[in-house]
């Protein structure tokens, strides 16, 4: 098989991926073996790749490539999130475009055209991620709206009802006007945002007399329907009884008084408006106040607000301000920062708006979750500091908002059969729930036409949570082969900004629905930023394209950089300059399997320096294997991948092959070849987890295989006790070896001049690695001596002294000459350094690791001085 002068990352990528797939490799199915289980953090399904998906999936399929070589039956599940907000708010721009209005369509009508826009856009990010090389079981791919993982979360809302954890309750909820849906407390995210404090009049009715009271939203004193006082503030004694007139509405509403409102805030007076603020309303209950909701459901203004009404809310913002300036009843006005909540999807300002919605009680649900992360350590998190997070977030829950004004997703299984707030039933068909409404209401006669289904449909993540049961059948049919074989699965990698959304939810649904955990591991990423510490945004334009990075660097080159630099936890300045080190990692690892195939093998004797070098070259790949395998059982990533590479570049090509190349047009023995072959496919298996293609298409080019033999499933190297002497020992040689290729550097000795080497061996060395040095520093001699060697040039490494012999090239006296100019440098040099840490003031008052500093470049200047002032007595 002819090798290319240059790795071909494009046209291995498609053939090794084709010949995966072709071999189905990826496939999992129940059997002996020990399952090792992932399933994919779900992407939205008309969503395409981005550099957070490259780094997630890099590091899942880094895991499952690694335990398919280990032996365990690996099983990575693919799928897509149905995303009901963000995909119908496209599926409704689409519309749109083509002058359709969503209010003109029926649901059957829209769904029929969200179908259309998944399945024209739907899947392309599974498409990009066999770009990527994520050897995911494709036979299992999954979609949070596949008939049964609808079914699957039709059974959990039901189930939930009828253990009473499910109710239906008229709450104050988080409204986003864009996507014109509810959200949970969580998907709202509050920024700080520069807005203005507006001090608004309102007189008292039957006086001349004004409250004045301060507000950020001067717009909603068209719902104003009550002022409320502390009973115990002086200043407003006298009001007790009295009434307040609104301005601009003229509406007259009472004046109230509850220890709610705090007398040191403002002007110690609060507007109330129960329709739009979530402790406004519990004043409202409390004191049988009137509601008034000034807004349509995309935040214009309704009836209610009289000549304002069909204009947007941040525009009466400003317009009712100045009518206020008009009439006298604005005081003043000023800055003022405030935390503003906003929709996590749309970004939409939030809006609180009183509505009928569904609400999953959690007070009691989240125990078991927070004990096996917690307590039990079950479920472990890394890195752990995110156990601190999880822990606020799951000891302060409130009630999930589950439902959604929205069509596209589950519809709510209820069935409405009369106008009662209770005449509804709830049942996974509607057969099954004609029958309950037949049973309930006691009517034998109702038909299913009686009956009409709730229009909202479930939260995405109320899907999402039974991710990791509902993709192996785990709802539906928990005594199924592949639930009992693969769940609890094992890892699972994702950001930290869904630890809540859906990390710590999937693992409440786990003890509620199996009684088990989810997974054993959650690996938190961190969030990939541009060099400068930005957050990747299309808006900032510093957000490379995934697929254009592959098409430059190859998609081992780009998953070796992204992983470079990903420690878990921490997010990842990302600079394109990584993936070059990727492809340069890439291309040496090519050139040294080039340089091995390149040899001319014979049937000579093996010479002592490649029986040595292999001897090192085994104790250093086992004392490395045990490094890797330390930092993947602590999920070091980087630190897995950062092993690997300096063992591969520095100690196999860099020592390993220079210590066992035979010389120029000569041959290599064929036990020395055989056992690089050994060493190189070795670093292969250690390598393949990271870069898939390149090791695979080497592999195959070693030797003709088998599809059984393919590198993909071949087996990992098994750990065994690593020689530390030796390896410290070679450690010592290439100390002693850089000496002599500095010395012919500086005196311009020529390789191919031999030299000879005295050493007096102060610190009793092994001559073990003598043949190496001979051979690396062509040395025909190298003799142990008691004592210096005159006429001679010196180093030094640790107390042993190294002396080769002066040749008729070098002129002494002007060496002499030079080493005594550089030693006067030195000295200067150590003056200064003395006199810095002499100086009681600098010693004091400098940080410590400065201090530190400035004392290693004094023992650094004496160790040069002692050399210099051997070498000289040498030579003279």
């Amino acid at each position: 098989m002819t090798i290319p002068a240059q790795f071909e990352a494009k046209a291995a990528e498609q053939k090794w991926y084709d010949y995966w797939m072709k071999n189905n490799y990826f496939h999992s199915k129940p059997d002996h073996r020990t399952p090792y289980t992932i399933v994919i953090p779900p992407p939205n399904v008309t969503g395409v790749l981005h550099m957070g998906h490259m780094l997630n999936n890099t590091i899942q399929d880094v895991l499952i490539r690694r335990a398919r070589l280990k032996g365990f039956n690996a099983c990575w599940v693919p799928g897509t999130d149905h995303a009901s907000i963000a995909t119908e708010a496209k599926v409704v721009a689409k519309l749109k475009a083509e002058g359709i209005n969503k209010n003109d369509l029926s649901r059957e009508e829209f769904l029929k055209h969200a179908w259309e826009w998944t399945e024209k856009y739907g899947g392309t990010i599974l498409e990009q991620l066999k770009q990527l090389g994520c050897s995911c079981d494709w036979d299992r791919t999954k979609f949070t709206m596949d008939p049964d993982m609808s079914a699957s979360v039709i059974r959990s809302f039901v189930d939930l009802y009828n253990k009473g954890w499910i109710y239906r309750g008229y709450r104050m909820v988080n409204w986003d006007p864009e996507a014109k849906t509810t959200l949970s407390d969580e998907e709202v995210i509050y920024e700080e945002r520069q807005g203005k404090l507006y001090h608004l009049k309102y007189q008292i009715e039957g006086s001349n007399e004004f409250v004045t009271i301060a507000t950020t939203r001067p717009e909603t004193i068209l719902g104003d329907t009550a002022i409320c006082i502390h009973p115990e503030d002086e200043r407003y004694q006298h009001l007790k009884g009295k009434k307040a007139i609104v301005p601009i509405c003229n509406r007259v509403i009472p004046i109230i008084f509850d220890e709610y409102v705090d007398m040191e805030f403002g002007t110690g007076c609060l507007k109330v408006t129960p329709a739009h603020d979530v402790n406004d309303k519990e004043l409202g209950d409390k004191h049988n106040l009137e509601i008034i909701d000034i807004f349509n459901e995309d935040a214009t203004l309704n009836s209610f607000g009289l000549h304002y009404a069909g204009k947007d809310r941040f525009v009466v913002r400003e317009e009712i301000s100045k009518e206020l300036e008009a009439i006298g009843a604005l005081a003043k006005t000023e800055t003022h920062l405030n935390k503003v909540g906003t929709s996590e999807r749309t970004k939409a300002v939030i809006e609180p708006r009183l509505s009928d919605q569904w609400f999953l009680k959690m007070e009691d649900l989240v125990k078991p979750a927070i004990k096996a992360v917690l307590e039990t350590e079950e479920v472990k998190l890394y890195p752990s500091r995110f156990n601190n997070t999880y822990r606020h977030w799951m000891e302060n829950i409130r009630d999930w908002n589950i439902s959604r004004q929205l069509w596209w997703g589950q519809q709510i299984p209820a069935y409405f059969y009369g106008e009662g707030k209770e005449d509804f039933v709830v049942a996974e068909t509607p057969e099954a729930a004609l029958e309950l409404a037949k049973q309930k209401t006691g009517n034998a006669s109702l038909q299913a036409s009686d009956l009409k289904q709730d229009a909202d449909a479930l939260d995405t993540w109320f899907s999402s949570w039974l991710w990791p049961m509902a993709v192996f059948g785990g709802i539906m049919n928990p005594d199924n082969e592949d639930f009992k074989y693969y769940y609890p699965t094992n890892d699972l990698v994702t950001g930290p900004d869904i630890l809540f959304f859906w990390v710590a939810r999937m693992i409440i649904a786990g003890y509620e629905y199996a009684d088990e955990k989810p997974f054993n591991n959650v690996y938190l990423t961190g969030l990939v930023r541009d060099k400068q510490g930005r957050k990747m945004s299309k808006s900032l334009g510093n957000s490379p394209e995934p697929l254009g990075l592959i098409e430059k660097f190859g998609a081992d080159g780009v998953r070796c950089g992204l992983l470079l630099s990903a420690s878990a936890g921490n997010d990842i300045l990302f600079d394109e300059e990584l993936c070059n080190q990727g492809k340069a990692f890439a291309n040496k690892i090519w050139n040294a399997f080039r340089l091995i195939k390149g040899w001319e093998v014979a049937d000579i004797a093996q010479p002592e320096s490649s029986k040595v070098a292999i001897e090192w070259y085994e104790a250093k790949l086992q004392k490395t294997l045990a490094e890797i395998e330390d930092n993947f059982s602590k999920y070091r990533i980087s630190d897995a991948l950062m092993a690997t590479y300096k063992l591969v570049w520095d100690d196999f090509c860099s020592w390993f092959l220079e210590m066992i190349k035979p010389g120029y047009q000569q041959p290599i023995d064929r036990t020395t070849f055989d056992k690089a072959i050994e060493m190189l496919e070795t670093n292969l298996k250690l390598l393949h987890p990271f870069m898939p293609f390149l090791t695979e298409e080497i592999w195959h080019h070693i030797a003709e295989r088998t599809p059984g033999q393919a590198l993909i499933i071949a087996e990992w190297p098994k750990v065994t006790s690593a020689n530390e002497a030796l390896i410290s020992d070679f450690d010592f040689a290439t100390e002693v070896i850089s000496g002599v290729r500095t010395i012919r550097k500086d005196k311009n000795i020529p390789f191919k001049d031999a030299i000879e080497l005295k050493v007096v061996n102060n610190e009793k060395v092994s001559a073990f690695f003598d043949s190496v040095i001979m051979k690396l520093g062509n040395i025909t001699a190298l003799d142990y001596v008691s004592e210096k060697v005159d006429g001679a040039l010196s180093y030094r490494v640790k107390s042993n002294e190294y002396f080769i012999p002066i040749t008729g090239n070098i002129d002494i006296d002007a060496e002499i000459g030079k080493l005594t100019e550089e030693l006067n440098y030195i000295k200067g040099f150590l003056k200064s350094v003395q006199a810095k840490l002499s100086n009681e003031k600098f010693v004091a008052g400098a940080p410590e690791k400065v201090i530190e500093m400035e004392r290693k470049k004094e023992a650094d200047a004496l160790a040069k001085i002692t050399t210099l002032e051997q070498s000289l007595v040498s030579l003279k």
